[in-house]
């Protein structure tokens, strides 16, 4: 079978048994701060398992794009290793919300495998919870039971809590799992080694394929557990491992799921995949696997980046680059060639990427050609520091500052140590890393303490499209510490207040608890719960509330979203249908509008868009929002945007159908007229394939066009109000031009007669010709041009000229090539070691030749006697 015919199969066999199949989530998560991606299938069915959301159906099944790049056996330094882990992958996922529980999960799961699959039962083994005392768990006799019926006694495996009891995270739903593992290893090795004693031993032969997780509690903040309202079956298998069952492959990355990915790049590099665990066939599984994350990712709508999400993506990219251009012995672009590959492999599941395979493949080779180019700087960097170090040893920082400016990973750079004799400090290097980490948790860290929950209402109500006051009660809330800074979260019964979605910032505004008032700082979701910043807690959080919305900040939101909507309708008409929204902000004070486009705006064509946005704000166009069942509005020809999780019901945001049609969740004005006027601020690129335009709308734009025509105002008034005011301005830079030619060439001038009047100065100090003057200089090239126009003419020379300019050190140092060979003195290494700590600055160059600046001018004398000090 395919791993298309098997997917099929599991998602038919759950039909047959009343489950409703739903969509993939987009990989990229949103309205989650505990999350960055989709890295379970139940992630997005949080809501439920929380009560926060009532599902439409109560037995749903689904394939679902997941990534994980940390945790337990799911290191993305180790990802491509083995056979049988992997970055992004696809699991298989049965749910029932409050429906069928133990008994059916378990049957259903041993039905598919050997009924359906046919896997052989005597490969099977399976395991309970075996309870945890600490915990006051009992052993899982229920599912214990269950197993009975369908497979042999001595092969159900007790496991403790780290194995066989699932939590979500530090708190939350979480209950007893019980995992189906399956022995591949051959006969012979059975018989000599009982499959048994090999589970959860991490053999690469003999691997968990199936958990079904039973949530039956709750994890409060104080680590205890209290039963849910209602039992839930999460259950989850990685396709990649259920196909390599089927296949008869002793590897995932053996099977059609990977090895298109593998011959397409075994024909790029001219190089055979052997299926070893050589460095060579490491890189082609770790490129197989990665341009998976890598591509599904940016098609969800995350960018590569220098920070979060988009770091992580970006860190998956450059790994691939390194393996290839470390062992398959590629030095161009790579992977942006197989993105077409994936696409088309892919399309009938998961299609998004075939829709914007041209944008991918762009953004994937922009960051691929940048990485190539920063690897060549760090061999650079290593090789200096191989030449000017005195012993065989790369210490551990400058093996992290490889790791973490240049990119190479530890096993790069001991790489490149060995080849030229050179050992690095492992240590060391451990230790920079872990510091890191320690910052970047320190700095991320979120402590969320329980909910007090006064009300067990599921869900918060949202009314803020109609209205921007609501009477209203409290329902729970929380302490939230960040930063070292205390927060409070209150959720509301219903609420006016927007929570930040979709690119238009949360609500502010004000609670009043009785006669007491609460200032809420912004309006968040996590998950479907909308959650209220406030700056303090109520005294009496039973009391009436009256909840209102900053009004007119809410309008200025609101004006600049729906600018956005006209302003992507006009991208699309004047540049062309390829354009599609990749991200945006809109708040009261602008809007940022990030779209796909692989050149810069024109100012023409700049002018071009701003004039259809204003001509549709003069045709006062009524905006009409309608809640339309999901296929009616693509029907109609609204515009989703990728990386987005619509329900079966959408809201669709109408600006002149023929016009504008988007989904959009977020608060509009009633008519374009109210937009008043629309200018643009900047055009400029973020990313490979992706621009954005900054812009305004309404009284800010009538500000910017103000502030525009004062500073106009007053460049005339400067210029005496001269009638041609581009050609007065003109005129006034070719003057400068000029004149800054005119202030060189006198310059230069002085440093050669400076030059001249020193050129016989020189002192000879152990055979050595030593310079060392402060002089008089109005700039530091002055100063660097008038030691290379004296290196010619003193032979054997140690030249040092220091300056005060402008108020700051200045110092140039050079070196003759034969005292360099023969007594080992480097420039930058005297200038880091004798002149920086004096002048309080520092400098670099290379070993002849050196520079360096500082905050103190007044040992400028003492820089002079401390390098003439060297020659003894």
């Amino acid at each position: 079978m395919t791993a298309s015919e098997i997917r099929q199969q599991f998602l038919d066999f759950f039909a047959s048994k009343g489950h409703q199949i739903v969509p993939s989530a987009p990989i990229v998560i949103k309205n989650d701060p505990t999350l960055m991606f989709t890295n379970a299938g139940m992630n997005q069915f949080k809501d439920y398992f929380l009560g926060n959301k009532v599902p439409a159906s109560t037995r749903v099944a689904d394939t679902q794009k997941c990534l994980r790049v940390s945790g337990k056996h799911n290191d993305l330094e180790e990802v491509g290793i083995d056979t049988y882990h992997h970055t992004m992958f696809e699991m298989l996922g049965n749910w029932s919300f409050g429906d069928y529980f133990k008994k059916e999960a378990i049957a259903w799961s041993w039905e598919l495998l050997t009924e359906v699959y046919k896997i052989p039962k005597d490969k099977l083994y399976v395991t309970v919870f075996e309870g945890d005392a600490s915990e006051n768990l009992p052993k899982d006799e229920e599912a214990y039971n269950f197993w009975k019926e369908h497979i042999a006694e001595d092969r159900i495996l007790l496991g403790n809590k780290k194995d066989n009891f699932w939590e979500m995270g530090d708190t939350g739903p979480c209950g007893p799992c019980s995992e189906i593992h399956v022995d591949c290893r051959p006969d012979a090795e059975k018989k000599l080694v009982d499959g048994k004693t090999l589970v959860n031993a991490d053999h690469p032969q003999v691997i968990e394929i199936w958990n079904n997780v039973f949530m039956q509690f709750n994890r409060l903040k104080d680590k205890s557990l209290e039963p849910l309202p209602a039992k839930h079956v999460d259950t989850g298998m990685g396709l990649e491992r259920l196909v390599r069952v089927l296949q008869g492959k002793t590897s995932n990355y053996d099977t059609d799921l990977f090895m298109g990915t593998i011959h397409t790049t075994e024909s790029f590099t001219g190089k055979k995949y052997e299926g070893t665990d050589t460095r060579k066939d490491v890189a082609f599984r770790v490129i197989a696997d990665h341009i998976r994350a890598i591509s599904f990712t940016i098609a969800d709508g995350q960018l590569p980046s220098n920070t979060g999400a988009g770091y992580v993506i970006r860190r998956i990219l450059r790994r691939a680059v390194r393996y290839y251009f470390s062992f398959l012995d590629v030095r161009k672009p790579l992977l942006h060639d197989l993105v077409p590959v994936l696409a088309a492999q892919f399309s009938h599941v998961f299609p998004e990427l075939q829709q914007q395979v041209d944008f991918v493949k762009k953004v994937v080779f922009e960051e691929e050609n940048n990485f190539l180019r920063t690897l060549d700087s760090g061999i650079r960097r290593i090789e200096d520091f191989m030449q000017q170090a005195a012993t065989k040893g790369i210490d551990g920082q400058t093996a992290f500052e490889l790791y973490d400016t240049y990119g190479f990973p530890y096993d790069l750079t001991t790489l490149i140590a060995s080849e030229n004799g050179f050992t690095v400090d492992k240590a060391g290097f451990d230790a920079a890393m872990q510091q890191q980490k320690d910052r970047s948790r320190a700095a991320t860290e979120v402590d969320a303490g329980d909910w007090v929950i006064l009300d067990e209402t599921p869900d918060s109500v949202f009314i803020g499209y109609e209205q921007l006051e609501s009477n209203t009660k409290l329902l729970k809330y929380r302490t939230v510490k960040a930063k070292g800074k205390e927060q409070f979260q209150l959720v509301l019964g219903q609420t006016p207040f927007y929570a930040e979605s979709g690119g238009q910032v949360g609500d502010t505004g004000i609670l009043h608890f009785g006669d007491e008032v609460i200032h809420v700082t912004d309006t968040k979701k996590e998950n479907n719960l909308i959650i209220h910043f406030a700056d303090k807690l109520p005294a009496n959080p039973a009391a009436h509330v009256k909840a209102t919305v900053a009004k007119d900040k809410r309008r200025n939101i609101a004006r600049h979203h729906s600018a956005t909507h006209l302003l992507h309708a006009a991208l699309r008409q004047i540049l062309g249908t390829h354009v599609a929204q990749k991200g945006s902000l809109v708040n009261a004070e602008n809007l940022r509008f990030d779209f796909s486009h692989f050149a810069k705006v024109t100012d023409e064509e700049l002018a071009q868009i701003e004039a259809i946005v204003n001509e549709k704000i003069r045709q006062n166009i009524p905006v009409i929002i309608k809640e339309l069942p999901k296929e009616e509005a693509l029907q109609l020809g609204a515009m989703a945007l990728f990386g987005e999780k619509y329900g079966d019901m959408v809201r669709v945001v109408i600006m002149d159908p023929a016009y504008s049609v988007e989904l959009c969740g977020g608060t509009h004005i009633g008519a374009t007229g109210e937009l008043g006027l629309f200018k643009f601020l900047s055009e400029g690129a973020v990313a490979a394939g992706v621009r954005r335009v900054e812009a305004v709308t309404g009284a800010k734009a009538e500000a910017f066009i103000n502030e525009q025509l004062q500073l106009l105002k007053e460049i005339r008034n400067t210029l005496k109000n001269p009638k041609e005011i581009v050609k007065a301005v003109e005129t006034l830079a070719q003057d400068k031009s000029s004149l800054e030619k005119q202030v060189e060439a006198l310059e230069l001038e002085k440093v050669r007669q400076l030059a001249a009047d020193l050129r016989n100065q020189a002192q000879d100090i152990n055979g050595v010709n030593f310079l060392g003057q402060v002089v008089n200089v109005n700039n530091a090239e002055g100063l660097k041009q008038l030691a290379l126009q004296l290196k010619g003419d003193i032979p054997n020379h140690v030249l040092l000229f220091v300056a005060n300019i402008g108020g700051k050190a200045s110092v140039a140092l050079s070196i003759a090539d034969e005292l360099v060979a023969a007594k080992g003195w480097e420039a930058p290494k005297i200038i880091k070691e004798k002149v920086a700590p004096l002048i309080k600055g520092g400098g670099g160059g290379q070993k002849t030749f050196a520079t360096a600046g500082g905050q103190e001018t007044d040992k400028l004398d003492q820089v002079v006697a401390a390098v003439k000090a060297i020659l003894g």
